[in-house]
């Protein structure tokens, strides 16, 4: 049992077991005392030793931080997008906290601080990247924390959920709209889009290589759950990638397919609908679109999956919205 005491105006622990050094710290508190004795013990019941927690104390989780992404980071394949959330919890005073120091009070009070200025998904998204850089730490950099913080903490509730697909002549608008853009690849993107149900990465990581037009398929080394497939095209698709094909000599020069980058599509993507006069639809949303156009041709959950690339039915629900009048009229 620890000691909590009083001694010159500081508040001493002092932690005594058989077997070991006699482990003593002064805190401002004396709550902080009670805390860092009930960890030392914890880790001695689950350890049979004290752990040196020097190193808890002068480092930071700016440290671990910028550890982290130097080292796993870079191993993502989206590095690029951790790395932007990594520099926010930077700017945060949350990141000059020490180690011993960290609690999980301090990770939902960032948290909750959050949630005012940002989207629950983003927070959710944050909070992750603390869990898994402190989970590191513990595993593989030998740092004596007793637990995890991170996953003490409610985690925020995400319903981002959308139902929207294209209405009426929207499709048409946006094609027709195409025209008078800059972007000359954006035509056949929208129509490969909303009938192949690929990603907006695997689409822009597409070369002409990975194209077999004589078997109409579409072959993805790399997709966003780590595993490759093969994507049948439809006769539409491929027409499209012909004409892009023929009328773009530069693209088959570049190799992609689509030579533009995720930032110039959300631009000229935002471009595109205030031309045609569409409103609430995201790009993304045409991955629903050509989902819930293969279960309307009668495909299963099997078949569209293995061309979606969902693993989970879950998941591919989310992505399906079926017309209802189409389902009326299979029922006869």
């Amino acid at each position: 049992m620890a000691t909590i005491r009083k001694l010159r105006g500081r508040w001493q622990a002092q932690v005594r077991r058989r077997g070991m050094k006699p482990r003593a710290k002064s805190f401002d508190s004396k709550s902080e005392a009670e805390r860092w004795a009930r960890e030392l013990e914890t880790q001695v019941d689950r350890f049979g030793a004290a752990p040196d927690t020097k190193v808890l104390e002068t480092t930071t989780l700016g440290d671990l931080m910028r550890r982290y992404q130097s080292e796993v980071t870079p191993k993502k394949r989206g590095y690029v997008q951790e790395g932007q959330r990594i520099d926010v919890l930077f700017r945060h005073e949350l990141s000059h906290r020490t180690l011993i120091g960290l609690s999980a009070s301090d990770l939902a009070g960032y948290r909750d601080e959050r949630l005012a200025i940002a989207a629950p998904s983003t927070v959710l998204r944050e909070l992750a990247i603390v869990s898994h850089v402190l989970e590191v730490a513990m595993k593989d950099w030998g740092y004596p924390l007793a637990r995890n913080p991170a996953k003490a903490i409610r985690r925020p509730q995400v319903n981002d959920a959308r139902s929207r697909r294209l209405q009426n002549d929207e499709e048409a608008r946006l094609l027709s709209a195409c025209d008078a853009g800059r972007t000359p690849c954006l035509k056949a993107l929208i129509i490969v889009a909303s009938e192949s149900g690929m990603r907006r990465g695997e689409l822009l990581g597409l070369r002409w290589g990975d194209v077999a037009f004589d078997r109409r398929i579409a072959s993805l080394s790399l997709t966003k759950n780590g595993s490759a497939r093969q994507v049948p095209l439809t006769g539409r698709a491929v027409e499209a990638l012909q004409s892009l094909k023929s009328a773009e000599p530069e693209a088959v020069i570049n190799d992609h397919v689509f030579p533009i980058s995720a930032g110039a599509l959300e631009q000229a993507w935002r471009r595109l609908c205030l031309r045609a006069g569409v409103t609430d639809l995201r790009f993304h949303d045409l991955r629903r679109e050509a989902v819930s156009r293969l279960f309307e041709k009668g495909l299963n959950v099997i078949e569209v999956s293995e061309i979606s690339g969902h693993r989970e039915l879950k998941m591919l629900k989310r992505y399906t919205r079926l017309n209802p009048a189409d389902l009326v009229a299979r029922l006869g």
